[in-house]
């Protein structure tokens, strides 16, 4: 199971990458591997508001359709747009190019409510 050592996780399998000001966001390789076969994305708005903990997107795969919960709150400033032709790119770079969509940080002080990469190693058995 792969858990990249730069990145912030929720314990609903949303990865945060902080670049400045701006979180990246995206589902971890073990939420990708639950949901097997990532068939369409459905990102939050360009310029809306997404808030820590609420659903804000959509990921469906051949087995379900689940919610994807925004790890941060603050306002959409890019989605991946090559998602929508490619979501299989979830399921082959999880943390590279299947990021779903970056947000300017409202409260930075919400990353110390994510999981380090070793405790969500330990929260998934990894």
């Amino acid at each position: 199971m792969n858990v990249p050592p730069n990145l912030k996780f929720a314990k609903s399998h949303e990865w945060v990458r902080v670049e400045g000001d701006i979180a990246v966001v995206g589902i971890s390789d073990h939420a990708q591997q639950e949901l097997t076969d990532i068939v369409y994305v459905e990102t939050p708005a360009l310029d809306s508001e997404v808030e820590a903990g609420k659903a804000c997107a959509v990921v469906e795969s051949v087995k379900a359709a689940s919610d994807i919960y925004a790890p941060v709150s603050g306002d959409v400033v890019a989605i991946n747009e090559e998602l929508s032709s490619q979501p299989e790119l979830l399921n082959h770079d999880p943390y590279g190019k299947g990021w779903l969509f970056k947000v300017k940080l409202r409260d930075p002080a919400e990353l110390a409510e994510l999981l380090s990469p070793a405790d969500y190693a330990h929260e998934i058995g990894a």
